[in-house]
């Protein structure tokens, strides 16, 4: 008895998203020095100039960044829009 062959689209097909909607992407690169301006509630002497070190996922609407000053021995989380074009 010979058995019956199924056909499926091959090879398979990743979705792919509407050209209306915008592809969000990172504002900022790695190696980019940025502005950080630190939130209310944390340090002030934070605020100042600093270096991409790698880019996160979104946090929300907000993507994040760990970033580092040349005058501090550790990194830094940011928020997007904790971060200015130097």
């Amino acid at each position: 008895m010979a058995s019956a062959m199924i056909q499926t689209a091959s090879p398979p097909v990743q979705p792919v998203a509407p050209p209306d909607v915008p592809i969000q992407r990172h504002k900022y690169q790695v190696g980019q020095a940025v502005y950080y301006t630190s939130p209310a509630f944390g340090r002030a002497s934070a605020t100042g100039n600093y270096t991409v070190v790698k880019l996160l996922p979104s946090e929300g609407d907000d993507y994040q960044y760990r970033i580092k000053s040349s005058g501090e021995a550790f990194e830094r989380v940011a928020k997007e829009s904790q971060l200015d074009k130097i």
